[in-house]
């Protein structure tokens, strides 16, 4: 969900002085729009005229958190709930690639060959990237136990509860407010930028 993808990218971003008072704001601001969608983007789909299954694409490729997700597409209909999630959680499983790929990116780019985090030099791959790829492979090959799987989805999420309020504790509200409007514009239009550019995608 766009959490706890603020909180994975942000771990494996230089760490700046800021970076905490960043990542609570990308949290708060992820939150705040998907919530927006939720009421507002079923009725837009109605208003572009699409059917079920367009609602459930356009709802599950532009919202943000996979419980608004969740919400927006039970509202229309079981069948658009269902497909919207799964497009919600296509979208989730491309977070880690995208964490993989992030940090050697800034490697490469790096004038030095190399990046810090803080004072130290940053590992090539976190060691939570490296833990997750190999859950995800041992899930795919079908080595993991049902009932385990269920345990860790249910640890995960208190788990990614904890990070988010580990974040928040360590960062101000009066801090957050100090990233300004170009910060809020930012995200809204990214938000903004992601509705029109499925919806079109849609209608074509």
């Amino acid at each position: 969900c766009g959490a706890s993808a603020a909180v994975a990218i942000s771990s494996v971003l230089p760490q700046r002085d800021d970076i905490d008072r960043r990542t609570s704001f990308t949290v708060i601001g992820v939150t705040l729009l998907s919530t927006i969608a939720m009421i507002f983007y079923p009725m837009l789909g109605n208003l572009f005229g699409f059917d079920e299954r367009e609602i459930a694409v356009f709802l599950g490729a532009t919202i943000h958190d996979v419980a608004q997700v969740v919400g927006a597409g039970f509202s229309v209909s079981d069948e658009t709930g269902q497909l919207a999630t799964v497009i919600k959680l296509l979208r989730v499983a491309m977070l880690g690639p995208i964490v993989i790929l992030i940090p050697l990116y800034l490697k490469r780019v790096s004038s030095d060959g190399d990046y810090t985090q803080g004072s130290q030099k940053s590992a090539l791959l976190p060691t939570f990237v490296m833990f997750f790829a190999g859950a995800s492979i041992l899930t795919i090959l079908g080595w993991v136990p049902t009932f385990v799987t269920q345990a860790m989805q249910f640890l995960s999420s208190w788990l990614l509860l904890a990070a988010i309020a580990a974040v928040g504790m360590k960062t101000s509200l009066q801090d957050v407010l100090k990233l300004g409007r170009q910060s809020v514009m930012m995200i809204v239009g990214t938000t903004l930028f992601l509705a029109v550019y499925v919806a079109v995608l849609i209608w074509l």
